[in-house]
Formats: C-alpha cells, structure tokens, sequence
C-alpha cells in the first residue's frame, strides 16, 4: 500500500503514539508525501521514533524547533525530505538529550556553517548521517566530545582537515567511518590504529596522498576498507594484513601502489569482494588468491601481471559472480574447466590468451575476450542460453559463425570485429533482443542479413570491411531505433533506398566503398538526428550501457582515418557515401542537416553546383566533395563555416572566384591540393587572376540561377500541364456541343485567315503590275 499528498494533522491525535515511520520505505512508498506544517508533531509526548525519510519539507520552516520538544525520541530521520539553507540549523536550547540517531543525508543546506549546528551538542548520538547535505566549514571541535559515537557519515561533502578531530571520538565505540566523495587531502594518519571496533573505513574518491599506514592492519574488526581513486602510492606489505581476520570487501583501485607480498603468503582473511584495478601486483599472478574459495567479485585488471593462468583458476573462483583480469600480459589457453564456474560477469579482454573457447559457464551472462590472440572456430554449442554480450574483437578466430548463436536468444550486444571469419550469416529466426551487431573487417559474404528484419531494437549495425553483396533492403527503415549505421567497404550495389530517412535516429551513415548508384535520395533532409533539432541524442546510452560496447571505431574524416572511443563515437554525426557511383546532383535539401560533422561525397559522379546554402551546416568540421564532376561557383557561404578544419572540392569542373575568408585561407596554408583540378578557378589563394568578367558571377552561375529548379518543381510544373491538356481533350470528347463549337471557332479562323491571304496576295500582284508599266 502507498499513500501521497499531505501528511494528515490528525496523527497528532495518537497522544501514545511511540513508532510512526512515514518514510520511502515506509507506507508512503511512492515518495511523493509533502508537510507544509509538522506542528502536530508536539502532541506526541511518547514518540520515541520518527521517520520522515523522502517526505518533501521545503515548506516546512521550524520542524527543527518541533523536533526539540519531544524529549523522549531517540530516532530521528528526514534523510531526502528537501531541506535548504532557508531552515536554520540553530537552537537556544536544546532537549533532545536521549537522541541517538539522526540522520539528514541527502538535503541541501549549502550556505549553512556546519559548526553552528545544533546537533554537535547531542552528545549521546551514536549514529549520526550527514552525507550529501553539501555543509561547508570546518569540522568543530565538539565532534571530539561525541564519545558515543558509533557511526559517523560525512561522506559527498567538501569537508577538509577532518583528521584533526577523530582521535578524540570514543575511539573504541566507533564503527563505521563513511568519509568518500569529499575533496581530503593529505595523508592517512597512523592515528587511525587507535579504532580498534572500526569495522567500515570509507574514504574512497578524495585526494589522500603519501601510503597507507601500516597501522591498518591492527584493526581485528575491520570487515570493509574502501581507498579506491585516490592519490595514495608505496608499497602494501604482508604488515597492512596481518591482523585483519575480518576482513571481507578491500578495494584500493585506482591509486598508484604496489601489493609486494611473499608468493607463498597465505592471508589472515577469506575475502568476498577484492578489487585492485590498476595497482601493481605482478609480475606473477597472485598466488595468495588461491586461498579465497568464496570470493564473489574480483577485479585485478591493469594491475601489470605477465604470467600464465594458475592451474587453480576455475575452482577458487567457482562462485565468482564478476571477475575482471583484463588490460595484463595473461597468457595460456582457457581451461575446459570453466563450465563448471558460476561467473556471470567474466572480463579476460587485451590479454594474451591462445587456443579455442572452450564450452562457456551456462550461468554467463557477459563475456568480454577482446584483444587477444585466441584461434580457431566459435563453439558448435556456447552453452549459455541467457548471455546478453559476447565480445571477441581483434582475435584470429575462422571459420564460419556457427548456427547455434542463433540460440542466444537474450543476445544484446554481439562484437566479432577483426576476427578471420567468412562465410554466409546464419539465417536465424528471431534475435529480437539484439541492439548491437559489430562484424567489421572479416570475411563475410552473402545478401545483407535478413535475420535482421526481426531486430527492430537494433542501434548499432556494422558490417563493413566484408564481403557483403546485393541490394540494400526497403526493410532497412523498420530498424526505427537504428542509430550507428555503417556498411563500408563492402560490394553493395543499386541504389540508396529512398526510405532510409525514416531513420529519425539515425547519427551516423557510413556506405563509403561500394557500388551504389543512382541519386542521393532528396528525403535525407528528414534524418531529424542529423538535425541541431535532434531531440534524440545519444538514446544510446539509455539503451545500453556504453560501458558495455568496448573498442575503438575508426572513421575517414578530414582525409585521414581518425580513432574513436565508442563513447564518443555518436559526437561524430557522420554521413560518407564516397567511393560509388552516384549520379545527379547534389540535393539542395542536404543543407538542413546542420548537425553533420562529417561529410564525405567523394569520389563519385555528381553533377550539377555545389548547393548554394551549404553554409547552413554550421557543425562542419570536414567537407569533401572532390573527385566529382561538380561545376559553377564555389558558394560564398563555404567561408562562414568556422567550425571548417578540413576541405576538399579538387578535380572538379569548378569556376569562378574563390570567396574569401581567413577560415578559407588557413585551411588552403594546411591542404594546399584543395583547390587543385578545377582550371576555371581564379583569384586568391591561386596564382591565376580572374577577367574582368569573372568579378562577377560566371556565366555557369547565371545559368544555374536562372535556369535551376528542384526536380520536384519540375515534375510538378510537367504533371500539371499534363493534367490540363486531359482536362481540355475530355471535355471535348465527351461533351458535343462543346465540341461542334470547338471546330466551328477553328473553321471560322480558316476562313478568316484565307481570305487575309488571298486578298493580301492579290493586292501585291497589281501593284507588281503597275510598277512594270510604268518601267516600259
């Protein structure tokens, strides 16, 4: 059951009232509970637990004051309920001596002095949570009187010097120390040995420098340890572990230390959750993790390992959930062993691994073995039905891809990019779930998919550098979610379907190196995507975690083949139809397109001017129209591109003045070729002077102007006079008296004009007579 709207007065009535917890968790789940007023509050003198925990009180001025006159509560909590630097923090006086529980986190009291608050002089609270209420100030030194203390929460704050204060905490009754996503500097101090009941220790995400005390292995009761992503460096020794038999979850990533640990240490503790990413711990793989049979995640990766896979591999980590050993030097074959792993999430990328994938755990669910050197074919059977990615770039795996990955019905994301496969594509019934297939530069061959027809989440799709062949398909436009579309460097042919602007999603549109005739299709002006109107950006991520899609994209562009992480690469709005055969001219309508980085029509056999509003396309950054049989002026709107880094228009039919413009100028000072291979060309930067005629607009321009109109005025003006001449022959076909009436007008005018002639020749000849009398 959940509730919303108003918190009702009428809970003042419950005089006895000892329990009332109205929180997110609580009955009003939905959390959208709001008080203007929580004075009913007062009447209840008995209340000794209260939990408003994402009640919205921004409206509520004195709940601090209420609070303070019910001296029997022990429990308060307004965690997310709104709170400002408009509700002081302040009381005269206070009452609530017995409070051992107060929690604010998550509220925003961003211009109040942290050391004016009152709760500093609760002295009895044992667990105190002000973490993301962004106070700011130092830390007062009332925190030390805090002897009570068991739990102390200051974490996604900007507090610093807070070292300074903790040693006199009741050392022995502290437990739990949550500090993270503050900006502390400085060191660890050794001082922290003196909590010997700390059992959490959480300062991940500050900017602690210098190494980590030794002084941390005293600490028996520590079950959590947290330092990840700071500036911590040295060395962790066998001493930093010597007494920490509790410890279950350790995480020191993303620092600059080295584990340096005898081979054959056996550890104090049985770990559930070890994370070491990017410490050094090689160059041999840590022995010590033998001894963790029950750890659940684990990630070690780029953590400088040069060494083979232990023999004990699949049964320490039999029930490891997550396991993360990629970005080392890990070499040898995958053991036949890990189907009996329980590893959902398995990431063995940039390694050195060889041999065949072996059969795969049923319980997998990612699996990332990109960059290494693996061979052979895929698995007849994967043996696991609820995979979702399967990752395999950059190997050296062949053969064809077999039939039963047509069973892997949860498929999200497939990627077997630079790999040595061929052959035709199975033809599998359904892969609904699919949203993204990556089989760039293999071998495969055959029509486009046509499995795909049924893989309407699809987002990305790349297939080029294979040997694809055929026809683009008209059921390309039902993958309406369709957002990387790249077909590169294969051998498809005919022409561009014209409903490929269907796309509304669609960013980048990549059909460079193939055989693609006939007209660029007028409608791309509706790829709302490539639109500064695009409301769709980046849908991807939503979608899928960019996480999950690893790698790096190449891209043509600004004449030269540039690396794009996938996260940036939908930033690269991109349309490239190059290397083709097409034909026609240029659509005026591509202008509209003001969100394209990259666009590349080279090398083709297009006609016709350079559209005259191409200046439209303010997010260029690379244009290439080169190798083309494009004629007239260069349209002066080209120099007001200045986001322009790259430009191309060489060995084309171009004449005229080339506009000027510092943007243009510099861009010729880096591409001096850009210009080259058009002869009616003149003026700077060129040598060539231009005529007198050509200060104005050449001749070809006139024509162009005067002469050119969008095919779909034409068909129009041509349909029209078509329809109008029926309309007349019908209405005379069909109608008699309009017709006799027709034909008597035409035998009239007959009759007319032969009298005109024969009286005007007659005229002539007497004339003629008479001259000649006269003359004899």
């Amino acid at each position: 059951m959940s509730f919303s709207g108003a918190v009702p007065s009428q809970l003042g009535n419950l005089s006895k009232l000892e329990h009332l917890d109205l929180s997110y968790y609580g009955i009003f789940g939905n959390g959208s509970t709001e008080s203007s007023d929580v004075s009913w509050a007062i009447h209840l003198p008995k209340l000794q637990y209260i939990d408003l925990g994402s009640v919205n009180l921004s409206a509520t001025a004195n709940w601090h004051r209420v609070m303070n006159m019910l001296p029997s509560l022990r429990y308060l909590g307004l965690s997310q309920c709104s709170l400002s630097s408009t509700n002081p923090l302040s009381l005269s006086q206070l009452n609530l001596t017995r409070l051992e529980t107060l929690d604010l986190s998550h509220n925003s009291f961003d211009h109040s002095e942290i050391a004016s608050c009152w709760f500093w002089n609760v002295t009895g609270l044992r667990y105190l949570n002000l973490g993301g209420t962004h106070l700011h100030g130092q830390i007062p030194e009332k925190l030390g009187r805090m002897t009570s203390l068991q739990a102390l929460d200051l974490s996604n704050n900007n507090n610093l010097d807070l070292f300074e204060w903790l040693p006199h905490c009741s050392s022995s009754k502290l437990k739990e120390l949550h500090l993270h996503s503050n900006n502390i500097t400085g060191c660890l101090p050794p001082s922290i040995e003196k909590f010997t009941s700390l059992n959490t220790l959480s300062l991940f995400d500050n900017k602690l420098t210098g190494p980590v005390p030794s002084e941390v292995g005293v600490l028996s009761n520590l079950t959590t340890l947290d330092l990840s992503n700071n500036r911590l460096e040295g060395v962790i020794t066998e001493e930093h572990f010597v007494n920490l038999n509790s410890l279950l979850w350790i995480d020191l990533s993303d620092n600059s230390l080295k584990i340096d640990v005898n081979h054959k240490w056996i550890p104090p503790f049985r770990l559930e959750r070890a994370y070491f990413r990017s410490c050094h711990m090689g160059p041999l793989f840590p022995m010590w993790m033998e001894w963790q049979g029950n750890i659940h995640n684990v990630d070690i990766s780029s953590a400088g390992i040069d060494d083979k896979l232990p023999n004990w591999f699949c049964t320490t980590f039999a029930k490891t959930i997550a396991l993360d050993i990629s970005n080392n030097k890990i070499s040898g074959t995958l053991p036949k062993c890990m189907e009996i792993m329980s590893v959902e999430q398995l990431y063995l990328g940039s390694n050195k691994l060889t041999g065949h994938i072996p059969r795969l755990p049923r319980s997998l669910i990612s699996l990332y073995i990109y960059n290494n050197s693996l061979s052979g074919p895929l698995p007849s059977n994967f043996g696991t039905p609820n995979i979702e990615i399967l990752v395999l770039f950059s190997n050296y795996i062949t053969g064809q891809l077999p039939g039963s990955v047509c069973d892997l019905q949860s498929l999200i994301i497939l990627d077997l990019d630079n790999n040595l496969l061929g052959g035709e594509l199975p033809n599998c019934n359904g892969m609904r779930s699919l949203k993204c297939l990556q089989l760039r530069n293999n071998s495969f061959s055959g029509q486009f998919p046509s499995f795909l027809q049924s893989s309407t989440g699809l987002i990305l799709l790349d297939l080029s550098q294979n040997k694809f062949s055929g026809r683009l398909p008209m059921w390309l436009c039902d993958l309406m979610d369709l957002q990387f579309l790249r077909l590169s460097h294969n051998t498809f042919s005919g022409n561009i379907p014209t409903n490929i602007s269907c796309l509304k999603y669609l960013q980048y549109l990549n059909l460079a190196n193939n055989s693609m005739s006939g007209f660029i299709p007028y409608h791309l002006s509706n790829l709302t995507a490539m639109t500064r109107k695009n409301p769709f950006r980046h849908t991807m991520y939503p979608l899928v975690d960019a996480a999950a899609i690893i790698g790096d994209f190449l891209v043509n562009t600004k004449g030269q083949a540039l690396i794009y992480h996938s996260v940036t690469i939908l930033d690269v709005v991109t349309l490239d139809l190059s290397f083709n055969g097409l034909t026609g001219e240029i659509p005026q309508e591509i202008a509209s397109l003001d969100a394209v980085l990259n666009l590349n029509l080279s090398w083709n056999h297009l006609d016709g001017v350079v559209p005259k509003m191409i200046g439209a396309m303010q997010s260029l950054e690379s244009l290439d129209l080169s190798k083309n049989m494009l004629s007239g002026e260069i349209p002066s709107s080209l120099s007001k591109l200045t986001s322009l880094s790259y430009l191309d228009l060489s060995y084309n039919n171009l004449t005229g003045r080339i506009p000027q413009g510092s943007q243009l100028d510099t861009l010729y000072s880096e591409n001096p070729s850009m210009y080259d291979g058009n002869n009616g060309l003149c003026g700077p930067p060129l040598h060539r002077n231009c005529s007198r005629n050509d200060t104005s607009r050449s001749h070809d321009q006139k024509s162009y102007e005067a002469g050119f109109y969008p095919v779909s005025f034409r068909f129009g003006l041509a349909s029209g006079f078509l329809l109008g001449l029926w309309v007349v022959l019908c209405v005379l076909l069909f109608k008699r008296s309009w017709r006799f009436a027709y034909f008597r007008l035409f035998d009239k005018l007959y009759d007319q004009i032969y009298v005109f002639l024969v009286v005007s020749w007659r005229s002539m000849e007497m004339r003629y007579c008479k001259g000649t009398k006269v003359n004899t």
